[in-house]
């Protein structure tokens, strides 16, 4: 349906405005639709909507449980990560239950979460976005792009290969390429060395309060040794091949740096434990936080603004906003102090109780089921909508800026980089990468970044194994410390998911389950506008997108719009359905807001 478009003055240029949405865009954790308004004769992205058609509901039905079972219900919140939802909500029950792993339990538990974001990085970023930029992707969407791929020279040929960009793309295409093969390939072995440390993927065996029950043997770490050696010397082709495709983007597209570009505000929760520090114990957390192997932190506008786990956790808000619940306001709080006698807000998930409230979907009112988590910045009086990058680029950014990671010469974080030193393999000579602070957080950093953090995971891998080989060689193989479940208590576990901040806030009375809510990476990617009108990070990156896609209203595929929502990997993006809004153009009246206001005839 087209209606009139109002006209503007002399000389400018009328704007075209299409309503266009993209739902569903699958993921885990409820479904994904991302709503449009764009301006085609501005070629840029005016308004965007991020909604969530499926309610959950783990935090109702924790309540009541064994404590003890918190990790094997969980694990089933994501079929994708769903270890890290184990191991995040061991770290809780730890807390929670006053017990600490023995060290071997520790580094079985690291080796198999690095072998988490080996294996999913890699799937996601070669068999899933890689796809956006391949060759079949790019011919429909940008021909003339392909074109100067063709006699596009990549800098790093004699490192991976390819002669050209184009080639590079080529070799991205789905099922046909040979690069696309070859990460399929690779994604199966990491998922071989998860298996090797916590028993079964997706959804651990060997996980408990307390440690694993993995047996510690030179030989289990042996398995997996020679599937990551396999894996590093992957990475020396992997990233070189990356990086020329990213930097070509930004050479053929002047201006591309602004597509998913949004204000530096990012958010790491931190992963892999130290066991010389990390005992649990809430009243040491900003200690054995800060040991951690990728360093909790908040970076506002490039600069660190804390690496602290306890003012992390304490400034943690669930905001209502537009979102299907009913406020909590009058309902009783469960955590009044923390262990430190600090306050704890009524907004915090320790006291949160959820409310669901099924309604209609309404972009003016409410329309999505993810509530708006915000970070509240006592300095400035803001909650802000931060965002994880889709993981890595927060955790890189994170752990440069601190400068505490130091991984017996496999990682270095030297204050404005990290240094990841690849050990020469069986075709490789050694290798050291150094991924740098980013001019912009945007897509095509955050996709930068992924793979830069898989290197990042297979040397912190290597150090792993280094470490618990020493265990099994001083004799020290037990590998589960015992505990009781105490009557009443609080815990809290933070590490970082495959895409970005994961916390588990426990609350136990009465030796059950009273209180209890995970926040994955979704709710702070995905979440809608909140109460006060801050637009969720998807909303934020994908409104004022240029559109670069050569192709019009008629036939377009919203590549530009896709790869920014990509980049934060929503879970399994891949199951795209789009709807045109019959392409309707609407009436434009000027509005402040947008200086454009759409308006349905």
């Amino acid at each position: 349906m087209s209606t009139e478009i109002k006209r503007p003055g002399p000389g400018k240029v009328p704007p075209q405005l299409v309503e266009m949405s993209w739902d569903p865009i699958t993921r885990i954790v409820g479904s994904l639709g991302i709503y449009t308004k764009i301006d085609f004769n501005q070629r840029q992205v005016v308004e965007c909507h991020s909604t969530s058609s499926i309610f959950r509901g783990y935090s109702l039905f924790m309540q009541g449980k064994d404590p003890r079972d918190a990790h094997f219900i969980t694990s089933r919140i994501c079929g994708i990560c769903g270890d890290n939802h184990a191991t995040c909500a061991v770290y809780a029950q730890n807390m929670a239950f006053g017990v600490v792993p023995p060290p071997i339990g520790e580094w079985i538990l690291n080796l198999g979460e690095a072998a988490e974001y080996m294996f999913d990085h890699c799937l996601y970023q070669d068999n899933l976005v890689g796809v956006d930029f391949c060759e079949q992707m790019v011919k429909e969407t940008n021909p003339g792009v392909l074109a100067k791929a063709e006699h596009t020279e990549a800098p790093h040929a004699h490192l991976h290969g390819y002669r050209t960009i184009a080639d590079i793309m080529r070799s991205l295409n789905p099922f046909t390429g040979e690069f696309y093969r070859e990460s399929l390939q690779m994604s199966r072995t990491t998922r071989e060395k998860f298996c090797l440390m916590e028993g079964r993927h997706v959804h651990p065996s060997t996980l408990y309060p307390g440690g694993v029950g993995t047996v510690a043997t030179i030989q289990v770490f042996t398995d997996y040794l020679v599937r990551l050696m396999k894996y590093v010397e992957f990475m020396k082709k992997v990233v070189p091949m990356h990086d020329d495709l990213f930097d070509f983007f930004y050479e053929a597209l002047p201006g591309y740096e602004k597509v998913g570009q949004r204000q530096v505000l990012l958010g790491c929760w931190g992963a892999f434990q130290d066991p010389n520090y990390c005992d649990y114990d809430y009243r040491n957390m900003e200690r054995w936080g800060e040991a951690m192997f990728v360093t909790p932190g908040i970076v506002i506008d490039g600069k660190l603004r804390t690496t602290n786990l306890v003012d992390i956790n304490l400034g943690m808000r669930i905001l209502l906003g537009s979102s299907f619940y009913e406020d909590w306001q009058n309902q009783p709080t469960f955590v009044d102090k923390d262990p430190l006698g600090n306050p704890v807000d009524r907004r915090h998930p320790w006291n949160q109780t959820t409310l669901p409230r099924p309604q209609k979907r309404d972009f003016q009112g409410n329309y999505s089921w993810v509530m708006s988590p915000r970070w509240y910045d006592e300095r400035t009086g803001k909650y802000l909508a931060l965002d994880t990058g889709g993981g890595p680029i927060a955790r890189l950014w994170t752990t440069a800026l601190a400068g505490l990671v130091d991984l017996g010469g496999y990682i270095q974080a030297t204050g404005h980089s990290v240094k990841i030193r690849l050990p020469k393999t069986a075709l490789k000579p050694e290798m050291e990468l150094e991924w740098k602070i980013p001019r912009w957080s945007n897509a095509l950093e955050r996709d930068r970044a992924r793979t830069y953090f898989q290197a990042y995971a297979a040397a912190a891998a290597l150090y792993f194994v280094d470490k618990a080989l020493e265990e099994v060689r001083a004799g020290r193989t037990k590998t589960w410390s015992d505990f009781k479940v105490p009557q009443d208590a609080i815990g809290c576990g933070f590490h970082e998911a495959v895409r970005g901040v994961l916390s588990h806030h426990v609350v136990i009375r009465d030796g059950k389950i009273a209180n209890y809510h995970p926040y994955p990476p979704t709710p702070w990617n995905a979440n809608p506008r909140d109460i006060y009108g801050t637009p969720g990070p998807y909303e934020d990156a994908v409104q004022n997108t240029p559109i670069f896609e050569e192709n019009g209203p008629d036939n377009f595929k919203g590549i530009d719009i896709m790869r920014a929502v990509r980049s934060f990997d929503p879970c399994l993006p891949c199951g795209v359905h789009m709807y045109l809004g019959e392409g309707k153009e609407l009436q434009i009246v000027h509005s402040p807001t947008f200086g454009v206001n759409p308006q349905v005839p």
